[in-house]
């Protein structure tokens, strides 16, 4: 091999970049899942499943 492998510093900066992002996770999520247009999609679809079904009992 023409380098030699370091086997500990690579767990260790692997164990410490996880430690530094595990924290950002929860409000990421809360950002991404919490965020108004889910809420707009969320009316819009129920709206058209509604007026869809409206319409399949009219005929």
């Amino acid at each position: 091999m023409p380098h030699r492998t370091r086997p500990m510093t690579a767990i260790l900066l692997l164990t410490g970049l996880n430690l530094a992002l595990v924290p950002t996770i929860g409000p990421v999520y809360d950002f991404v899942c919490f965020l108004p247009y889910w809420e707009r999609r969320r009316e819009r679809r129920r709206k058209e499943r509604e007026t869809a079904t409206a319409m399949g009992k009219g005929s």
